[in-house]
């Protein structure tokens, strides 16, 4: 069934084949020269960025120095201001990409890409899926996702997925009543591979071994299986593929970035090193010897139009030893979990939910610069946030409207403003905490 992906892609104003052109002109550079290639495209990226985007500018103070090592940590912090007072000159709203990050780490922000950015970001995930015989333009994808419940965010994201070659599984209700019609969608589809947020996955999963039901012997066109955005256990990775049948590949991502990690074919959870620069850096700011943990820190190696140069991303990792400047590998990552709410209904709902309702308080001036929600009670929640000015009552009656409108009427809960949230040990905020 032919698909419309690369046409979608191209009538949006993304140069794939320029993309793809340049993409494969990375992926020829031989190993001895990749290290020479990183430094002039790091060198290539902060020389545009200095010299074209204001909010660099300030951030390195009139530095004279800008040897990579000296070169300022970027956060979320530094772009709490609206998006066009952050965009490169010839760069504007209008001729960007511009999307919001998921807030799964409580620091919810509007970013942009130029379109060639975005353009080498999809080429790069279209040969990654590929290595597992996925394509976009053809495969069909059961997708675990969440989805805008309003009139309009609603219908776009369902012709997205039209157009996409994806059928989405709405994850705000994960009770078994909802995955008995799940097991069904996929006795009568032919999906070939399985896509979304890990913690929705493994419920499945669970729910299928409860049942002694085998996936792949239900829907037998199923190729493989990439869960992202949470953490994948190892006890997690063998219970998919026990229950599924299939390869579970582990994906790491970010959307203000690009594939950050992907496992390849050989099982290794190989780093982009095509369109990212990542460092593991100590509590110092100091290179930590692969093997070592240490804080994420990534550069977007293409985005003109945005400046994501030594950008902790708010993880903790560990590169494998065996790691080479064109095939750097992820062995640990730490940090990337999110726990299920139980309700009073019986519903069962990942916490990434949460995003969708906390897209009611996101705005592009910046005020809420920080939230955690955690579950106190069956029926209670705290919402803690920081913010410039405080939430009206109009505000919080519309978050809790949306709440309503994704989870269930009946719930309690109380915000609370603060002057700073507490994090854990990782650095990381966790947008939501169960202390049932």
């Amino acid at each position: 069934m032919f698909r419309l992906f690369d046409l979608s892609l191209r009538l949006n104003g993304f140069p794939m084949q320029e993309a793809q052109r340049e993409y494969a002109k990375i992926k020829a550079i031989p190993s001895e020269m990749y290290s020479d290639y990183l430094s002039k495209q790091k060198k290539a990226i902060v020389d545009f960025h200095v010299k074209n985007n204001p909010l660099y500018r300030e951030l390195l103070q009139s530095k004279s120095d800008l040897a990579w090592e000296s070169l300022p940590i970027m956060t979320k912090k530094h772009f709490q201001k609206p998006l066009a007072e952050r965009l490169s000159q010839g760069y504007s709203l209008k001729n960007v990409y511009i999307n919001k990050t998921s807030g799964s780490s409580g620091d919810p922000f509007i970013f942009a890409k130029d379109k060639l950015a975005h353009a080498l970001t999809w080429a790069n995930i279209i040969a990654k899926f590929g290595q597992f015989g996925i394509d976009f333009n053809h495969s069909y994808q059961a997708r675990f996702y969440g989805i805008p419940l309003d009139k309009i965010g609603y219908p776009k994201e369902r012709f997205k997925d039209f157009i996409s070659g994806r059928y989405r599984f709405p994850i705000f209700d994960l009770s078994d009543k909802v995955l008995e019609d799940v097991l069904a969608t996929f006795r009568r589809k032919k999906f070939d591979n399985i896509n979304g947020y890990t913690s929705s996955i493994v419920l499945f999963a669970k729910f299928l071994q409860q049942k002694n039901i085998i996936l792949k012997e239900v829907c037998p066109t199923l190729k493989c299986c990439v869960v992202t955005s949470e953490m994948l256990f190892p006890e997690d990775k063998l219970l998919l593929e026990k229950q599924f049948g299939i390869p579970t590949v582990n994906e790491y991502g970010a959307s203000e970035l690009d594939l950050i990690a992907f496992q390849n074919p050989e099982g290794e959870w190989q780093v982009n090193a095509e369109t990212l620069f990542v460092e593991i850096l100590d509590e110092n700011d100091n290179l930590v010897p692969n093997g070592q943990e240490g804080r994420v820190v990534i550069t977007s190696l293409y985005n003109k139009a945005h400046p994501f140069i030594r950008y902790d991303i708010g993880d903790i990792g560990v590169l494998d030893e065996k790691s080479t400047p064109q095939k750097p590998i992820l062995k640990k990552l730490i940090g990337r979990t999110n726990d299920i709410a139980l309700l009073p209904s019986g519903k069962k709902s990942p916490g990434l939910t949460f995003y969708y309702v906390t897209k009611s308080i996101i705005e592009d001036d910046g005020n809420v610069q920080e939230f955690v929600i955690k579950q106190t009670k069956i029926d209670t929640f705290e919402i803690e946030y920081v913010s410039r000015i405080a939430l009206t009552e109009s505000q919080i009656k519309d978050i809790e409207k949306a709440i309503e409108t994704y989870l269930e009427s009946g719930l309690t809960f109380h915000f609370s403003r603060k002057d700073k949230l507490v994090r854990s040990k990782s650095g990381k905020l966790k947008q939501f905490v169960s202390l049932l």
